[in-house]
């Protein structure tokens, strides 16, 4: 078969090139332009920290839930996304580049640099007696969590590529290293059932300090799992138009949006799950997250809902629909925005507050210099190795699935 090995075309790395220079333009009049409505000594950037940090997270979240979706195929022994594999590999592979960036903001966090987590605030909690009866959870204790999330993480993402690499170069028919990633993708998965939403308290929930959800960690988990998969079908229709991945069924893109059309729905019942329960409930202190995004974000919650639910419904609901390349990448893009939409909605409302006045071009700006980032490392990733991977046990039955 030909093309098997990717060429980063000299057109796109240059648009990479440009989104990234845009971003960071857009980052610096942030910070420039970023002042506080009153005036406030104490104002430390916020927007503009949490716009950052916002970009840090969604992007960081789709290499996870790509190492995530990786693991799972090696867990499940399945077979039909073998000759995405390679795809599914450099995606997950942002994952180092995505954790550097929210360590970063961490540690900027912890100096008092920013001020988007009260936890790391010394006045604030000076004045807040329910944040010192939990600094037990957030003080030592959050920062060893944090750096065994990620060392745990990055250790499995590592091992399951390395050993689908070092497979290509073992004796024909030696599947060795593809039976050991199946028990490191079920080890991998215990880990990953935990630490996703664990995470999620940590890193989102807990800008809103004195609020929480049992149900949060999904809701956070299935936005990310989705974004990964569009991410995944972006760029496999991408690499076909250039004439790549010529032994990519159609069906083998049909069941991938067969996945995008199913997590949907799953982060429609816990987004709305999520928001019913605490409304019927009425409970105050359980109340008030809602209450400020209802207030100040109304129409940013309508645009995230319906993005998110109504255009997968109606747009993919059809066979056809999953197997039109194009009408499948326009929904995807949409849908992949919409999903950064809902994290700005996770963050801006803690931070920010009610000061808030919508996106500015400075904050799309931002997104696009991630987007090129992202761009540029996965596609890097993927001239690294032959698009198609060797001696893989199922690999004849991915070459030929047909539904």
């Amino acid at each position: 078969m030909s093309n098997l090995n990717f060429t980063f075309p000299q057109k796109a790395k240059t648009f990479t090139y440009v989104l990234m220079g845009v971003g960071l333009v857009s980052i610096i009049a942030a910070f420039m332009c970023d002042k506080p409505v009153v005036s406030d000594e104490h104002y430390h950037h916020t927007r503009a920290w949490a716009n950052i940090l916002i970009n840090s997270f969604f992007f960081m979240a789709i290499g996870l839930a790509a190492a995530f979706f990786l693991g799972l195929q090696y867990a499940a022994e399945a077979g039909w996304a073998t000759t995405v594999k390679r795809i599914i590999e450099a995606v997950a592979w942002f994952l180092p580049w995505g954790l550097s960036f929210m360590m970063l903001m961490f540690l900027l966090g912890q100096f008092g640099v920013h001020h988007l987590y009260t936890f790391f605030d010394h006045d604030a909690m000076v004045h807040d007696p329910k944040l010192q009866a939990k600094m037990g959870y957030f003080g030592w204790f959050w920062w060893l969590r944090t750096i065994l999330y990620m060392v745990g993480w990055l250790y499995f993402t590592n091992k399951l590529r390395k050993n689908s690499l070092d497979a290509d170069n073992a004796a024909p028919n030696d599947n060795s290293m593809h039976w050991k990633n199946v028990k490191l993708g079920a080890w991998f998965m215990v880990l990953f059932a935990v630490t996703s939403s664990t995470s999620s308290w940590d890193w989102l929930m807990s800008i809103d300090i004195h609020w929480f959800s049992t149900l949060f960690g999904w809701y956070v988990f299935s936005g990310m799992w989705i974004s990964a998969i569009i991410s995944m079908i972006l760029i496999t229709v991408y690499l076909k138009k250039l004439g790549y991945l010529e032994f990519v069924t159609e069906s083998t893109i049909h069941d991938l949006g067969k996945w995008m059309f199913a997590i949907s729905f799953l982060w429609t019942y816990l987004y709305f799950s999520q928001f019913m329960l605490y409304w019927y409930a009425d409970i105050p202190e359980e109340i008030i997250y809602f209450q400020q995004r209802w207030e100040n974000y109304k129409p940013l919650m309508w645009t995230v809902f319906f993005i998110n639910f109504a255009c997968p419904m109606i747009m993919l609901m059809s066979r056809d629909s999953k197997r039109n390349f194009w009408f499948l990448t326009f929904v995807g893009f949409v849908i992949f925005v919409g999903h950064y939409l809902d994290i700005v909605m996770m963050v801006m409302p803690g931070t920010v507050g009610k000061h808030w006045t919508g996106l500015s071009w400075m904050e799309v700006g931002t997104f696009l210099g991630f987007l090129g980032l992202f761009i540029h490392v996965v596609f890097t990733n993927l001239t690294k190795r032959p698009l198609m991977v060797k001696n893989h046990p199922f690999l004849q039955e991915s070459l030929h699935h047909s539904i």
